[in-house]
């Protein structure tokens, strides 16, 4: 079973609650960071990934990476600009640590990558499992470019995984705090047909899977990481404003005026991804959230919140 664990992205949602839980599980913990961090019983090493400069010792020992690293994909507007930046994050990001891997000939078996259900682009209600295409647009592209540059760690023996992530749900940040906002000022309404699947997934899950990833030696190539019954975009936002006891419109507001407002982003709260987790159930996942009731109490009932 894996001991050694080195994180990239590790300052992000996923990382913050990733770190702990592995520590919790015995794991030793190190993570690649663009500045100098101090975290508590951490490793840390520094890397640049666009001056393609890492500091090799940080795969000293180590047998599994977890890679999360990742420009954020609704930070900034999409301009040509951004685009690149978005995807060399990923790909390049890849690239040096598959380089380094070689040239340390580093003790490495396992390679878990995050990609995103973007991967499928806007599919109405198609069920879409891992075996599906991929999809057409920006958000495809990158997914696919991301999770290509992933799999060349087959070539050098090592077990790929490549976790598809959907809408995360949490009290922190992510997709919930996006969706809330609006509706917490009384401006809640359905986005375009409000008809669009919404693959959530509770946090908890995302990093519970990660860690199965890691300790699985059956796990291989990729997996949606989504509740099993996705909802929709309409339902998902009744069911935050009867949370946080707002109204919601009865108007839905339009896809023009989003793209409008958003330009080519606006794909993000319009896209359609029905996607199943048949596969994470067959590896035997067993979830804590299965029912988004369930996940939102979590979240709004938390006395954090």
């Amino acid at each position: 079973m894996a001991k050694n664990i080195l994180i990239t992205g590790a300052t992000g949602l996923v990382g913050k609650q990733l770190i702990p839980a592995l520590q919790a599980e015995g794991y030793q913990i190190s993570i690649l960071s663009r500045k100098q961090a101090s975290i508590k019983d951490v490793n840390v090493f520094l890397w640049d990934v666009y001056k393609q400069t890492i500091d090799s010792n940080a795969l000293k020992d180590i047998d599994t990476i977890i890679h999360l690293a990742g420009e954020g994909i609704a930070d900034k507007k999409w301009t040509d600009e951004r685009k690149k930046e978005i995807i060399d994050s990923r790909v390049l990001s890849t690239q040096l640590l598959y380089k380094t891997i070689k040239e340390t000939k580093a003790p490495v078996t396992t390679f878990i990558s995050a990609s995103a259900v973007g991967f499928y682009g806007d599919r109405g209600n198609e069920i879409l499992a891992e075996t599906s295409e991929p999809g057409e647009g920006f958000l495809s592209e990158c997914c696919k470019l991301w999770e290509n540059a992933a799999t060349e760690g087959v070539e050098l023996g090592i077990r790929v995984v490549k976790i598809r992530i959907g809408l995360i749900l949490s009290k922190e940040d992510g997709a919930l705090k996006a969706m809330e906002t609006p509706i917490k000022l009384f401006v809640g309404a359905p986005l375009g047909s409000g008809k669009q699947w919404m693959p959530w997934i509770h946090l908890d899950d995302i990093v519970k899977i990660f860690i199965k990833a890691a300790e699985d030696e059956k796990m291989n190539g990729p997996y949606n990481a989504c509740a099993p019954f996705p909802v929709s975009n309409k339902f998902l936002t009744k069911a935050i404003a009867g949370k946080i006891n707002r109204p919601v419109w009865p108007v839905h507001i339009p896809k023009f005026a989003l793209k409008a407002i958003m330009g080519e982003m606006s794909i993000l709260p319009l896209m359609s991804n029905n996607t199943i987790a048949n596969k994470l159930l067959e590896a035997g996942y067993k979830y804590t959230y299965v029912n988004l009731d369930d996940a939102l109490n979590s979240i709004y009932n938390s006395p954090t919140h």
